[in-house]
């Protein structure tokens, strides 16, 4: 594989500061697509790509991402969590998006090279971690409505704090009741661009009504829960753990897989189904409504404090992260950092 160092090397931010996707390391690993097959993976400086105005992705966002996160211990040993299955679902994405997959064994050989060069840029502390966004864009410059013929893959690296400003603190979210993010047959399952497109308006219009994000219903009915705009969703009813079931319209979490391997595994009864906000409005006033959070790759677990349905406001458990939801939180961010034993085969050493 050929490597090419930078030879002005940035300067670090203050990874006691780092928020969210603010900052990205010096190198970027790069893999082009054209005559039917895939070239060779490289790690190059991280610079502007040089992109035809014609290029198929700024026209018909024909694009997909992944995210994952790496970790560093205090011995210096770099690890990465579920990062085989990030590959696996970014090559189903691939195929729903009519986009070429990949060798997932040629990436992560490659990727591992990149963290190997970067792990100066991974931080240590509690909360942190160093996020790995692969992404894959057409890149022929035609115009017309088809699949592209060739395409650019690569992979970026940043260092991360807290994905939510107010890191565990529980957040607010606006049931959206207008608008809907993706219907079963269309791209819901699959992590492309546009879903999070679509999405935006959403956010939006929580933001400007105080909430930090929004949650969607299905596109049908308008009635039962789908996600919101970074997370998978759970509700804790009557001690039951409840999460909208994977009809096609929505992201099939590696977190939320983790969240229900855990749950399993430590004997809590769990239910993966669809789920009307009656139904959980129901559970509120009857007093039932015992927890909520949400998962994802850059929340990792974020409890859920506050939803508002229907011109109100419904406070969980006080608005204080639930007994359940800080059992995650510890079970699955102490397996990313190795201080909780790697029960399911999840984490993977890099050096």
């Amino acid at each position: 594989m050929k490597i090419t160092l930078t030879k002005q090397p940035k300067q670090k931010p203050d990874f006691s500061k780092l928020g969210f996707g603010k900052y990205f390391t010096d190198h970027m690993l790069v893999m082009d697509y054209k005559d039917g097959a895939w070239g060779e993976p490289e790690i190059v400086p991280f610079e502007p790509f040089e992109m035809s105005p014609a290029s198929n992705v700024l026209h018909y966002a024909q694009g997909i991402f992944e995210g994952a996160k790496a970790y560093k211990n205090e011995k210096g040993e770099i690890t990465v969590f579920r990062i085989d299955d990030n590959f696996i679902r970014m090559n189903n994405s691939a195929t729903r998006l009519c986009m070429p997959t990949f060798d997932a064994k040629v990436v992560k050989d490659a990727l591992f090279e990149l963290l190997k060069i970067e792990k100066d840029w991974i931080p240590t502390a509690k909360g942190t971690a160093l996020y790995i966004r692969p992404t894959m864009i057409a890149n022929q410059p035609v115009l017309g409505v088809h699949a592209s013929h060739v395409y650019k893959f690569f992979i970026i690296l940043s260092p991360v704090g807290s994905y939510y400003a107010n890191g565990l603190e529980p957040t607010k979210i606006l049931v959206e009741e207008k608008y809907v993010r993706a219907a079963i047959g269309g791209t819901g399952e699959a992590k492309c661009m546009g879903n999070y497109a679509c999405s935006l308006i959403g956010g939006e219009i929580a933001n400007q009504k105080g909430y930090d994000q929004c949650l969607w219903l299905d596109a049908a009915e308008h009635k039962y829960v789908e996600e919101v705009g970074s997370m998978n969703m759970f509700f804790v009813i009557d001690g039951v753990v409840i999460t909208p079931a994977l009809v096609g319209s929505i992201l099939p979490g590696i977190t939320r897989n983790s969240c229900i391997q855990v749950l399993k595994k430590y004997g809590y009864k769990v239910e993966e189904r669809r789920i009307s906000m009656d139904e959980v409005y129901d559970a509120y006033k009857s007093g039932k409504l015992n927890e909520s959070f949400g998962s994802g790759t850059a929340a990792v677990i974020s409890p859920v404090g506050t939803i508002g349905y229907h011109g109100e406001d419904m406070l969980i458990n006080n608005g204080e992260m639930g007994p359940i939801t800080k059992f995650l939180y510890d079970k699955i961010t102490g397996i990313q950092n190795r201080v909780e034993p790697d029960e399911f085969n999840w984490v993977t050493k890099v050096n």
